[in-house]
């Protein structure tokens, strides 16, 4: 039996504990993981040969709380979910990096060479550069490998998929050549540079580090070079409750400036009471000097503000609830930070085309499905894209229907937080 198939034997037709914790325990998912993961490791075999490789998963991530509260150093909470990016890979004794994924070009990045390159910019090749360049800086081994990668991570979904690929290249950097001993949080700041530095985007770190960690997080950007991160211990799967994502379309092209004034907003607030972000100071202060600057920062500016102290502090009652078992007053809590990013941080729709409210329509038929039984919010950055929502499973076929109604078939994602980050799948 050659090693290809001697894997997807282990595969068991999905009947394993390792894709069982990944994927959950519905058996129709767990057929089609492992047609999956079958047609990967065959991809493999047909473009780099018949050798010896790793199997790798890097999950997307959900933020669950504090709505753009990283960026202004707040806290927040976000899990890996079971949509992930799938890789098979091994060492190739070159210095060339040579990557298929499944439906892209082949590309390929030569390590002689680690500067970043203009050329590259917002390019997979860029990002693998990067990884490599500040791997290599920090000590670690760094060398050729092959791979094919499957990505399961929808683009333009809110779940992070630049993120999952960044640290799953991490991942296999760490396994492939470090006998697994990059540190997850490291992994993170890692991509999080390639993506600032090499690929071109400023981005925080919340995407990198849930991808990386796995299971649900809370994040505490108070010093955003040493970020605080603690596992919440909560089965959402016993609650009864799915997490559903639903993409609502829209056109993030034009956006670029209405996710700019967020930021810019929120320190324009800051700086009137001398301070670089607004981690840096309370709610009564914001609200002490709000009649002496609303003229000079905006009446946006200060409920932005307000937004953020509420939100900031919300992820620390939701941990508490968590912690506690009460899934309840968390629900609840879901809800208000939804409210609050659309009366107060106004990012659920962009003021230049108020025709178009996707985000807001969904939220609108959430509460009209959910209200008194279940959470919903905006996802993310907000303006055009996903909401989330906590659905009880006796109104999941309802509440599907009744989105994809509107949003078309698939535009829901069923969801559920996953605990293993990126790495190793271990058969």
């Amino acid at each position: 039996m050659s090693f290809t198939e001697s894997l997807i034997a282990k595969i068991n037709q999905g009947d394993n504990k390792a894709f069982r914790a990944l994927y959950g325990n519905d058996q129709a998912e767990l057929k089609k993981q492992a047609e999956r993961y079958t047609k990967l490791l065959q991809q493999f075999r047909t473009s780099f040969g018949e050798n010896e490789a790793e199997i790798f998963t890097s999950p997307g991530r959900t933020e669950i709380g504090g709505n753009h509260t990283d960026h202004n150093y707040g806290r927040v909470l976000a899990g890996a979910v079971n949509l992930d990016n799938a890789a098979v890979a091994t060492k190739n004794g070159t210095n060339t990096i040579r990557i298929e994924s499944l439906g892209y070009p082949k590309f390929e990045v030569d390590l002689t060479s680690l500067k970043a390159d203009k050329n590259e910019q917002f390019t997979s090749a860029a990002l693998v550069r990067g990884i490599c360049s500040r791997m290599k800086e920090l000590g670690y081994n760094i060398g050729g490998f092959d791979a094919c990668i499957d990505g399961g991570v929808p683009k333009g979904s809110g779940l992070s998929s630049s993120a999952s690929f960044e640290v799953l290249i991490g991942a296999m950097l760490s396994v492939l050549f470090n006998q697994g001993r990059l540190d997850p949080i490291q992994n993170a700041i890692i991509g999080q540079y390639s993506e600032n530095n090499y690929f071109g985007k400023p981005c925080g770190l919340m995407d990198q580090t849930a991808c990386a960690m796995g299971g649900l997080i809370t994040i505490d950007f108070k010093d955003p070079a040493k970020p605080v991160v603690k596992k919440v211990n909560f089965d959402f799967v016993a609650t009864g409750f799915a997490l559903v994502i639903t993409d609502t379309g829209g056109n993030h092209a034009d956006l670029n400036d209405e996710y700019a004034s967020l930021p810019t907003d929120m320190k324009a607030v800051a700086a009137e009471l001398g301070a670089k972000v607004l981690r840096e100071v309370s709610l009564e202060q914001v609200l002490d000097v709000a009649p002496k600057i609303r003229e000079k920062v905006g009446d946006r500016a200060i409920l932005r503000a307000i937004h953020f102290q509420g939100d900031n502090q919300r992820v620390v009652d939701q941990v508490a609830a968590l912690e506690k078992n009460d899934f309840k007053a968390f629900l609840s809590m879901v809800v208000d930070s939804g409210f609050s990013s659309y009366m107060y941080n106004q990012n659920i729709f962009p003021v230049n085309n108020i025709r178009e409210q996707g985000v807001s329509l969904a939220l609108a038929i959430s509460e009209l499905v959910l209200k008194g039984k279940g959470a919903w919010r905006v996802h993310g950055g907000g303006f055009a894209g996903t909401i989330q929502a906590f659905v009880p499973n006796d109104l999941l076929d309802k509440y599907v229907t009744t989105l994809e109604h509107v949003y078309g078939k698939d535009s829901c994602h069923k969801l559920f937080i996953r605990p293993q980050g990126a790495g190793k799948i271990e058969l």
